[in-house]
This record gives structure tokens, sequence and C-alpha cells, in this order.
């Protein structure tokens, strides 16, 4: 017997003259200057992030929406932003005030602010007031990290849970420091060893160190999204970065991470006018920013915190392993620790996960 079909049932559309939906108030036309903090060649690109959400049954049959959807019902929502316009707490504003939005507020809690005449450089631009070695070229031999062909590098991913968090404070000897002074001292010692570049060769670690919560007073804006960092530079030679303990190399970060004031901050706007905005330099430097703090996974558009939230890369730029990112994430027996992908030739990669082993080992 042939099965019944159901037909539809008939239904009347009654077609009208479209209507256009209008902005609640008018929506500004102005031309908003970047600071000099924003217009550098290191900040003329995009930086990308992802959301992976599970499913969530209290929200079932409804639409998540400009979004990746998965089977399981959980979807994927990414992110592109031009780095000349925010940095990453910026960037988070942005998608905080999205969140509420999308959960029925009328506006942000947050009103955005531009502000970006604090970090406009003088009129005339002062004479920089600090070394900047973050632009300045590092004495010594060839990097091949920077001539290494894509084909010839490998990758890995390095947890640092609380095992490794602890044989590392071990070393420290009683250093007061955070978690990403410890692993970036780490990680910057055991990529030195592991290229193995000449004792006399200068060697740099380069860092994000951003104003905001910062003890010193800079004076951001309530809302404020624009860049608010500045690069900082802890440098030695590879003979001594190596051949001394990790407490040298911590020493190193933590100095440097204390030098960044908004003085600090304003000559680098000056420099940017003065020097034709120039890009950080790369030989025989390892660039890292900590986005662990960031929130990326607290944002919630509604279906909950995301599993996870944060870069789509594990760096930025066209050279693989000069620039990494910190971020937060669980093991598989569901501790919480920082990853940090690394990149390195295939010849050094080996090399380098005994230097770490090494270093996170318990006395």
């Amino acid at each position: 017997m042939a099965s019944m079909r159901t037909l539809p049932k008939e239904f009347t559309v009654r077609r009208r003259d479209p209507v256009l939906v209008t902005p609640s108030e008018p929506t500004p036309q102005e031309t908003k200057p970047l600071s000099d903090l924003d217009d550098g060649e290191g900040m003329r690109f995009y930086s990308s992030g992802i959301h992976l959400y599970r499913h969530n049954p209290a929200k079932a049959g409804q639409d998540p929406a400009q979004v990746t959807r998965l089977r399981c019902g959980g979807f994927i929502f990414g992110q592109r932003f031009c780095h000349c316009v925010v940095d990453a707490p910026g960037g988070m504003q942005f998608e905080k005030a999205i969140c509420e939005l999308a959960c029925g507020a009328d506006k942000p809690s947050v009103t955005p602010s531009w502000g970006r005449e604090m970090f406009m450089a003088g009129d005339p631009p002062a004479r920089p007031r600090y070394q900047h070695l973050e632009y300045r070229e590092p004495a010594g031999g060839p990097d091949r990290m920077l001539t290494t062909p894509p084909s010839q590098m490998a990758r890995a991913p390095f947890f640092f849970g609380p095992r490794e968090i602890a044989g590392l404070r071990q070393r420290a000897q009683a250093r007061r420091c955070s978690r990403f002074e410890l692993v970036a001292a780490c990680i910057w010692r055991s990529r030195t060893a592991a290229l193995g570049y000449a004792p006399g060769d200068e060697v740099r670690l380069c860092f994000i160190v951003n104003a905001r919560g910062r003890p010193d007073d800079v004076p951001l804006p309530e809302g404020f999204y624009g860049n608010a960092f500045a690069y900082s530079v802890a440098a030695t030679t590879a003979g001594e970065l190596c051949g001394k303990d990790l407490g040298f190399a911590l020493d190193l970060v933590k100095k440097a991470k204390s030098a960044v004031t908004y003085d600090y901050l304003r000559s680098v706007a000056d420099l940017m006018v003065l020097e034709g905005r120039p890009l950080f330099t790369l030989t025989r430097t390892y660039l890292v920013s900590d986005v662990s703090h960031a929130g990326f996974k607290s944002v919630d558009f509604g279906w909950g915190e995301a599993v996870y939230g944060g870069p789509a890369k594990g760096g930025e730029g066209p050279l693989l392993g000069v620039t990494n990112y910190f971020s937060r994430a669980k093991n598989g027996k569901g501790e919480e620790g920082t990853v940090v992908p690394i990149c390195l030739p295939k010849d050094a990669m080996e090399k380098f996960q005994l230097e770490v082993q090494g270093l996170t080992a318990e006395l």
C-alpha cells in the first residue's frame, strides 16, 4: 500500500511595501585619528579568534544566528579584529557588548571611548627617552629562525600545569614572580639553548606589557578600547642566558616588565613619528603575548561559557615560531594551565623539549 502524504495547508501571503529599519539614533559620520601607538607597522594586521560552545539543552530550537553550527548542537563563533583599532582587552570589551545586546540589554554596560589623544606624540615629538631595544637590531650573527623554510619546521604545544609550575618555582629560589614570568623565562632559555646560538650572540625576549591595571597613573578613560601597550625587552648573550640558572633569566624578565610606564608609552609614540613607524626587530628575538587573562572563555552570548575562547592560531606574522600566544586551557586530567604553541626547526625541537623537562622537573 502506498504511503499517504499530508498535503500542506493553504495560507495567505500579504505583500507590503518594504520598510527601511533605521538606527535608533543618527550614526556618527566622522574621521577618527589613530594614536601613534595604534599606527605602527607592527599593528597593521588582523588578529583572528574563535569561541567554541557546547550544545545547551535550554536553548533547544533557538537559532544562534553569523556562526558555524555543529551536529551536536554546539556552534563556533569566529571574529577578526584590525589591531590598529583595538588590542586584546579592547576586543573583549566589544565582544562583551555584543553579548549584552544578544541577551536583551538596551545598550552596553560600558560605553566605548575613543580617547586616542593620550598616546599621541608631542608637537613637535620629543627625542625618545629610553633605549627601546624592541626597535634596534641585536649584536651577533645570523638567526636560523628567520631563514629555515616552513617545510623544515616542527610544531608542538607545551602545557605548563601545576606540576610544571611547581618545578619552575623551585628553581626561582624564593623569588616572587607571576606564572607568565616563570613560563616566559623557561621558554626563552630553553629555546635559546635549542637553537644553538653562539655564546656571544645577543638574544632577546620581547613581550607585551599592557597599561591597563598598572600601578602607575596611566590616564585611560573608562571604555577605552585602543592599543594601550608597549613591547618590552629582556636582553643578554646566549652564553650568559644558558650558562646561568633560571633565576638569572627570571630577573631580566621582571626588570623588563616593570620598565613600562606611561612615560615609556609616550616615548614610543614619539619614536613612531620620528623614525617612520618601524617594525619591532625579530632577529634572535622571541616575541610573546600573554592572552591567558583576557577573558576569551567568559564570552557568553546566552549559550553559556565557551569550551575554548582565544586565538585561532598560535602566533602572528609571516615567520613561523617568532611570535607566540600564551593562553589558558585544561589538560586531560582537568588541570588548568598555560599552553604555549612552539614552532622550531625540526632538529631543535627535541633539544628544546629536553631543556623544558629539565627545568620543570621537581627537585
